[in-house]
C-alpha cells in the first residue's frame, strides 16, 4: 500500500473475526475508486467471508484480485444480486452511480456499505431513506477519515469518557494529493458524477463533526468551492471550506482541498482540533510532518496536564466488526442509519449553498 496515494489508501489492521468462517458471506460490486480494498480489508478482519466480486472492466477485477485472490468473478450485478446467501454488497462506484446501486441491492434483500460519499444528490439521499424504510435493510457508509483511522476512534472514546468535558468545537482539515492529473479517472473530473468537493470528501468531515459533538443536526452558515489551480479541469474543484453550527450549540469549520505538495511523505496531512469546556485534543491522522513519525497521534490537554499518545496498533477498527453483527443482528451499534444519512445530507447542503471562486 503505497501512503502517497490517497485513492488507493486502504489500512490493515489486525483479524478480529466476531463471526464463524463462512458466517457472513459478502460480495463486492463497483471498483471505480480504491477504498473498496480497505472496506473489504475490514470486513475481512471482522470475519465476513469476501467470495464473489463484479465489474465491469476486467482491468480492475484483476487489480482487485491480485490483493484478494480466493475471490470468485461474478458474470453480472445479477448474479450477486440473486444470490440468497450473500448477507452484504460493498461498493465504490463513481458516486453519482452509488445510490442507484444501494436501491438495488436492498431491493434484493441485502445490506449495501458504499464508499463515501453515498450520494451526489438530495434526491438520491431521499430515495434511500425511502427504502431503508421500505425494506429495514441497511445503508451502511465508508467514512474511513474516522472509521479507519485509529487515533480518530480514540478521540471519540476519550470525549464519551469526559475527558476534555462538552465538545464546543470541531475544526477539519482534509487535505490530499492529487498526483497526476492524466491518471485520475475521467469521472474524477466531472462534477455531475463526482458531485463536487464538499459533497465528496467534505462527507467525512460532517460525519466527524456530529460524532464528536453530539449533534443530531446542524446549519451551514457558509460556504465555498473554488477550482484555483486547474484551469485544464474546469469542473474540478480544488478548494472547499464551509462552516455549520450544530442544534446543541457546537460550532465547526472544515477545509478540504487538492493541494497537498509532492514532498510530503503521505497522501494527506489529516488533521482535527477538537475543543471542549475542560480541555482539547488535536488529531494528526497520517503523519507528524518533520519527526519521522507515522500518523495516529493524539495530543490531549486537559485538567490534568499535557498528554501525546502514539495509537499505531493499538486501538483497531471495531466498526467493521460492529457492522457485521449488527446486519446479523439488526441492530445499530457501528453507526446508526440517521448519522450516515445526516452526515450526507450536511455536506450536501453545504455542496449547495457553496459560493464559487
Amino acid at each position: 500500500m503505497s501512503t502517497k496515494d490517497g485513492m488507493n489508501y486502504a489500512p490493515q489492521g489486525k483479524p478480529a473475526p466476531v463471526v464463524e468462517k463462512g458466517e457472513f458471506p459478502i460480495a463486492v460490486i463497483g471498483l471505480d475508486h480504491g477504498h473498496i480494498h480497505g472496506q473489504c480489508n475490514g470486513l475481512i478482519e471482522a470475519g465476513a467471508d469476501l467470495r464473489y466480486v463484479y465489474d465491469p472492466d476486467p482491468a480492475k477485477i484483476e487489480a482487485f484480485r491480485q490483493k484478494f485472490p480466493t475471490v470468485q468473478v461474478a458474470s453480472s450485478e445479477e448474479q450477486i444480486l440473486d444470490d440468497p446467501a450473500i448477507k452484504l454488497v460493498a461498493a465504490a462506484a463513481i458516486p453519482n452511480q452509488r445510490g442507484p446501486l444501494g436501491l438495488r441491492v436492498m431491493d434484493s434483500g441485502k445490506d449495501y456499505f458504499t464508499d463515501k460519499t453515498p450520494f451526489t444528490s438530495m434526491d438520491q439521499l431521499e430515495a434511500a431513506r425511502k427504502k431503508v424504510a421500505e425494506t429495514g435493510r441497511k445503508y451502511a457508509v465508508y467514512y474511513s477519515e474516522r472509521l479507519h483511522v485509529e487515533c480518530a476512534i480514540f478521540a471519540g472514546e476519550l470525549i464519551e469518557q469526559g475527558a476534555i468535558g462538552r465538545v464546543l468545537q470541531v475544526v477539519g482539515f482534509g487535505p490530499h494529493r492529487l498526483g497526476d492529473p492524466s491518471k485520475r479517472p475521467d469521472w474524477f473530473y466531472r462534477k455531475k458524477e463526482y458531485g463536487g468537493i464538499l459533497t465528496d470528501i467534505g462527507s467525512h468531515q460532517c460525519e466527524q463533526f456530529l460524532h464528536y459533538t453530539g449533534a443530531t443536526d446542524a446549519t451551514i452558515n457558509s460556504a465555498r468551492v473554488a477550482n484555483f489551480n486547474h484551469p485544464d479541469y474546469p469542473e474540478l474543484e480544488d478548494f472547499g471550506e464551509a462552516s455549520l453550527a450544530g442544534d446543541n450549540g457546537a460550532s465547526f469549520y472544515f477545509r478540504v482541498d487538492w493541494f497537498t505538495p509532492e514532498g510530503l511523505s503521505t497522501w494527506g496531512d489529516g488533521r482535527t482540533f477538537i475543543l471542549g469546556t475542560d480541555g482539547y485534543i488535536e488529531l494528526r491522522k497520517y503523519i507528524e510532518i518533520a519527526t519521522g513519525r507515522k500518523g495516529n497521534q493524539l495530543y490531549l490537554v486537559n485538567q490534568d496536564g499535557e498528554q501525546h499518545m502514539d495509537l499505531n496498533g493499538k486501538v483497531g477498527y471495531p466498526y467493521f466488526g460492529q457492522l457485521v453483527l449488527d446486519c446479523l443482528n439488526r441492530t445499530e451499534n457501528a453507526m446508526t442509519q440517521t448519522h450516515a444519512f445526516k452526515a450526507a445530507e450536511l455536506c450536501l447542503q453545504a455542496q449547495e449553498k457553496a459560493e464559487a471562486g
